[in-house]
Parts: structure tokens; C-alpha cells; sequence
């Protein structure tokens, strides 16, 4: 039981954490001052939970995955055994470092009214420590010598690349809501004006997972056969989590040069709602494709990678 648990605690911290940097990285490299206000990005109440968010699912999955490395019940977890592991661990030292990342989260979040400017940058810099944490209870932690710092440099860039794409789906998830289309011009035009930004931004957070997967693939695997991939479970969630990241690679292509040019359009004729659903879709499917990654990334983490087992 106590595996499974650790897959789903890692599965909903890389989404609590990936939305809250990302959002928070997207008010400040697509919006302008004034409109980081007008858009409410990112919005007071849900950073403020998804803050809080973070630092529990933190805390339960600490349990958790002591609980898992030593065959007890989370309930039964030798108090021991868990101040060792915090105490005495590359892991521990890294929960550590989040838990205060996380803790300065919550308090950056519940300033975003009244320090607004300070508060977003303070909040973005906390939630990228917490996901650069992250790196040291996967593979990528138990790798040795400068490969494995390697792999760790390059899985942080990955964490945080995927984070400013998968925040910018939930931005305009918030954007894209069905009263946009009764929005002022003005308001659609800053719309567009945001995905032509974030068109930009994630070419390059998708050249920077790109890149960084490979590194990551070749540390822990080599150069795999496909034997060794269709052959082992982890190669098999490995193949589904590169199809699935194919797919959000077309329909973000169909994003940036057939749906935002439509948009463009129809703010220019009036007739914007058609070309708004249409991105709505688009956006929740590659939304839907983004979380399916998530899950097979917090699985993998807790496999043996193809090729270096019996």
C-alpha cells in the first residue's frame, strides 16, 4: 500500500508545485505590470492553497516514503528511523531545504495584495527551490561521482522547463474562462498578446526538456535497445510518457500557428467565441496530456530504469 501511496503523494507535489511556479513565472514574463493586476495572476486564494498544498504534501510524503523504505505502516514509522533519514540523508536534507522553500511560499502568497511586485518574485523563487528539490528523491539523487551531478543539474532544468509550460496551460486555463468571450477587446487582446509570449517562452521550455530528457536517458540508460524499452515496465511508461509529450507537441504547434492566429481574427471582426472554444479544447486536452505525464513521472521515479536490472 505504502508504494502506491508514494507515486500519488509524488504525483500531486510535481503539480502543486509545477502550477504554482509556473503561474507565478508567467505573470512576470507574459504580462506587463498593470496587467499582472487586471488578469489577477496569479490569483491570491488558490497560490495561497496551492502553497499550503505543497508544504503538507511534503510533510505526508516524507512519511510516506519512509514508511515505504522500511516496510511499516505510515501510521508505525519508527521515529528513529525518520530522524535519520531527515537527519543524515541527501534526501532529508533536500525536504528540509523545501519545507522552508514552501514555508516562504505560503508567506509570499498571502502577500500578493499588498507587496505585490516583491511578493511574485519571492514566491516564484521559492517554488522553483522546492521543485529543484525534488530531483534529490528520484534517480537522479542516487546517481554517483559527476555523473551524477550531471544528472542532477540536467533534472532540475527538466522539472523547471516542464513547469513553465505546464504553468502557462493553467494560466489560460484562468484567461481562457467561458466569460472571455464577453470580455472587453482590450482583454482578448492581452490574451492574444500572452500566448504569442508564451508561444516564445515555451519553445524554449520545450528545447530545454528536450534536451535535458536526453541527458537524463542517457545517464540512466545508456543508449537502450528496444528490446530493453517494450521489454520492462519502466520502458513501457517510458514510451507512453514520450507519446503522450509528442501530443502535447502537436497541439501546441496547432496552439501557436493555426488557433492564436484565429483568435487574432475574430478580435479583429468581432467574433471571437468560435476561436475561443476552439483554444479552450486545444488547451484542456494538452492540459489532460500534461497531468498523464505527471503521473508516469511519479511512477518512474520509483522504478528501476530499463536496462540496469536483471
Amino acid at each position: 500500500m505504502e508504494a502506491p501511496l508514494v507515486v500519488a503523494i509524488r504525483f500531486a507535489l510535481f503539480a502543486d508545485l509545477m502550477m504554482l511556479a509556473g503561474l507565478t513565472a508567467f505573470s512576470l514574463y507574459a504580462l506587463k505590470g498593470e496587467e499582472r493586476a487586471s488578469a489577477g495572476l496569479p490569483p491570491v486564494g488558490p497560490a495561497v492553497a496551492l502553497s499550503l498544498a505543497g508544504l503538507a504534501l511534503s510533510g505526508i510524503g516524507m512519511l510516506a516514503l519512509v514508511a515505504a523504505m522500511t516496510g511499516a505502516s505510515v501510521l508505525a514509522i519508527d521515529g528513529a528511523v525518520l530522524q535519520e533519514v531527515v537527519g543524515q540523508s541527501a534526501i532529508g536534507a533536500a525536504w528540509i531545504v523545501r519545507m522552508t522553500a514552501m514555508a516562504v511560499a505560503v508567506a509570499a502568497a498571502l502577500a500578493l495584495r499588498r507587496f505585490p511586485a516583491t511578493a511574485r518574485v519571492t514566491l516564484l523563487g521559492a517554488s522553483s527551490i522546492a521543485i529543484a528539490t525534488l530531483v534529490w528523491s528520484g534517480h537522479a539523487g542516487a546517481t554517483e561521482g559527476p555523473a551524477g551531478t550531471v544528472h542532477r543539474v540536467s533534472d532540475i532544468v527538466h522539472m523547471l522547463a516542464a513547469a513553465v509550460w505546464i504553468g502557462g496551460l493553467a494560466a489560460f486555463a484562468l484567461l481562457l474562462s467561458p466569460g472571455a468571450a464577453g470580455r472587453p477587446p482590450g482583454q482578448l487582446t492581452l490574451v492574444h498578446r500572452a500566448l504569442a509570449q508564451f508561444s516564445r517562452v515555451g519553445t524554449a521550455a520545450v528545447a530545454l526538456i528536450v534536451a535535458s530528457g536526453i541527458v537524463n536517458s542517457l545517464v540512466l540508460m545508456g543508449v537502450p535497445s528496444v528490446g530493453s524499452l517494450t521489454g520492462s515496465l519502466y520502458g513501457r511508461l517510458l514510451l507512453a510518457k514520450l507519446g503522450l509529450f509528442a501530443a502535447m507537441l502537436m497541439l501546441a504547434g496547432a496552439n501557436r500557428w493555426k488557433l492564436t492566429p484565429a483568435l487574432a481574427i475574430g478580435i479583429g471582426t468581432g467574433e471571437s467565441a468560435s476561436a475561443l472554444s476552439a483554444l479552450r479544447k486545444s488547451l484542456a486536452l494538452e492540459g489532460l496530456a500534461a497531468l498523464a505525464i505527471l503521473a508516469l513521472v511519479a511512477w518512474l521515479g520509483t522504478l528501476e530504469p530499463a536496462g540496469t536490472g536483471a
